[in-house]
C-alpha cells in the first residue's frame, strides 16, 4: 500500500484505540521506506508521545518485568517503559520497532501485550494504538520468521514506495528541489535496493534526506560533493545526482518566470525537471507573501509553455499537493485546466 494511504490507515487505527475498535497493526518493508517515519508523524499529528520499544535488543523478562516477593507472594514490577496513563498521558502511540529482529523468546513475551493489551496485572491505557513495524526476510537485515501466533495478532500492511507520496513529503518538509527535480527525471533511483549484492549505500527515501543534507553541508566544496553523495545513495546514484546537479548552470532565469516574463522552457528534460522542482519551491516561500496569488499565477502560465503538455500538468499537479486548494483560488488556473483538459488527471 502507497504510503499517503497507509498514513490514512494508522491515523484512524490511533482514533480508533479511544474508540474500542483499534487493532494492533504491523507494516513491512524493506529498510529506508519510511515505516517508522508514518509511525512519528501520527504521533505527531496527534500531539502524543511515542513509545519505542527496540524488541530486538531485549531480556523477556525486560518486557515482563522483574519478580519481587509481597509477603507470601511473588508480584511483578511492571517495566517503567510500557505506557502509564498517569506519566505519559491517556493516550500515545506504543511502537514496536524492528520486531521482526527479536528472538522468538522475546517476541513470545509480547503476545498477551500486543491481542490482550495486557501483561499479568498492567494494561496498556484504553487510549493508546499498538503500532509494529520490521523488514521482510529477503531484505538481508537480522530478522526471524514472525511466528504465527504473533503474526494473528496483527494487521498487516506492506509498505510500498510512491514518488508522488515522496515529493509531497519533500516539499512540506524543505527537501532541496535540486533532489526532487532529479527524481522526478529519474523516478526509478527513489528505492533501488538489490539484497542479492548486499549494498551498504543505496537508494531509498530515507537515504535521499541524507543526499538534501550532503548537498547542503557540501555543495560550496565541489572536490567532496560526489563522494558526499555517493556515500548516502550509493556509487552509481551518487555521480547521476552530482551530475545532474552540475548541469543547472544552465537554467533558466527563475526570478524572471515568477516575475511573469516571458523566458523560454529549455529544451532539456532533465532541466524541464529542474525548472518544474524550483517553481513549486517558490511558490511554497511565497505563501506567506502578499504577492502570493501573482506568483502562482505566473508559473501557472509558465506551466502553459511546456513542449510536453504532461511535463506542465506534473508541475500544476506537484502544486497542488504543496500548496492544496488555495490553487483553485488563483484566476490562472482555470484558464491553465481549460488547455489541457485533454491531458489532464488531476485529483
Amino acid at each position: 500500500m502507497r504510503p499517503a494511504q497507509l498514513f490514512r490507515v494508522l491515523d484512524r487505527e490511533f482514533a480508533s484505540a479511544s474508540e474500542g475498535h483499534h487493532t494492533p497493526t504491523m507494516l513491512w518493508g524493506p529498510p529506508g521506506v519510511g515505516k517508522s517515519q508514518m509511525v512519528s508523524q501520527i504521533a505527531e499529528r496527534h500531539g502524543v508521545p511515542v513509545i519505542d520499544i527496540r524488541l530486538s535488543q531485549m531480556e523477556p523478562s525486560d518486557l515482563r518485568g522483574i519478580p519481587f516477593r509481597s509477603g507470601d507472594w511473588v508480584e511483578w514490577a511492571v517495566p517503567a517503559m510500557l505506557p502509564n496513563a498517569e506519566r505519559q498521558g491517556p493516550s500515545g502511540v506504543l511502537f514496536l520497532d524492528e520486531i521482526t529482529s527479536a528472538p522468538p523468546a522475546v517476541s513470545a513475551a509480547a503476545y498477551q501485550l500486543i491481542l490482550d493489551r495486557r501483561l499479568g496485572e498492567y494494561r496498556v491505557p484504553d487510549g493508546w494504538a499498538i503500532f509494529a513495524a520490521g523488514n521482510r526476510q529477503g531484505d538481508r537485515g537480522v530478522t526471524y520468521a514472525m511466528p504465527a501466533p504473533l503474526a494473528n495478532r496483527f494487521a498487516h500492511f506492506e509498505v510500498e514506495t510512491h514518488l508522488d507520496d515522496w515529493v509531497s513529503w519533500a516539499y512540506a518538509n524543505a527537501i532541496d528541489e535540486r533532489v526532487i527535480a532529479f527524481l522526478r527525471f529519474r523516478p526509478e533511483l527513489l528505492f533501488d535496493f538489490d539484497p542479492a549484492h548486499n549494498p551498504v549505500a543505496f537508494p531509498t527515501p530515507r537515504s535521499w534526506e541524507f543526499a538534501h543534507r550532503g548537498l547542503q553541508k557540501f555543495q560550496d566544496h565541489p572536490d567532496l560533493l560526489q563522494g558526499a553523495l555517493q556515500a548516502c545513495v550509493g556509487p552509481a546514484a551518487g555521480i547521476e545526482l552530482d551530475a545532474f546537479i552540475r548541469s543547472l548552470e544552465l537554467m533558466p532565469d527563475l526570478d524572471a518566470i515568477a516575475r511573469g516574463e516571458s523566458v523560454a522552457v529549455p529544451r532539456e528534460i532533465d532541466l524541464q525537471y529542474a525548472v518544474a522542482a524550483a517553481l513549486v519551491g517558490r511558490a511554497i516561500r511565497s505563501l506567506t507573501e502578499e504577492n502570493a496569488q501573482t506568483l502562482i499565477g505566473n508559473i501557472l502560465n509558465y506551466a502553459g509553455h511546456f513542449p510536453e503538455r504532461e511535463m506542465g500538468v506534473m508541475l500544476v499537479s506537484d502544486l497542488h499537493r504543496a500548496v492544496g486548494n488555495r490553487l483553485f483560488e488563483v484566476p490562472s488556473f482555470a484558464d491553465w485546466a481549460q488547455a489541457v483538459s485533454d491531458v489532464m488527471l488531476y485529483g
